[in-house]
């Protein structure tokens, strides 16, 4: 039984997916149906996380709207997905960027994650600035 669904998901998966990692800017381009006509969308944005296996991928695009932080999860081979472009590759250290909600303003777009881990910073290899009271 179980390889007989196998074997209708390895059908149902696309091949031609665009390789994409969490901290991508990406523009995902949808297809939408309104009435009778069907037309292109497209949502840009950070790739905050991806989840999930197999047939049932799934990831999570985060982008400012109108001061807004707006988030929608799209289904990684789902039909209604039309292509998936990446206009710039990000530089992050986590599986899931969900830090990103707390932040504002260009704030909320830089990906590249700075923090000091045992008095150097993780990123550069160099000694912080101590400060003395």
């Amino acid at each position: 039984m179980s390889t007989i669904i196998d074997k209708i998901d390895q059908e149902q998966i696309k091949q031609d997916v665009t390789p994409f990692n969490t901290g991508d800017t990406v523009r995902v381009h949808t297809r939408v149906i309104e009435g009778d006509k069907e037309r292109i969308q497209i949502f840009a944005g950070i790739v905050i996380a991806r989840k999930g296996s197999g047939l049932h991928k799934a990831f999570t695009v985060r982008r400012i709207s109108y001061g807004e932080g707006v988030e929608r999860v799209f289904p990684l081979y789902s039909p209604r997905v039309a292509k998936i472009e990446v206009t710039k590759k990000g530089s992050v250290r986590r599986a899931r960027l969900h830090y990103l909600r707390g932040r504002k303003g260009k704030e909320a777009m830089n990906v590249r994650e700075l923090f000091t881990q045992g008095g150097n910073d993780a990123v550069s290899g160099t000694a912080a600035a101590a400060t003395e009271a």
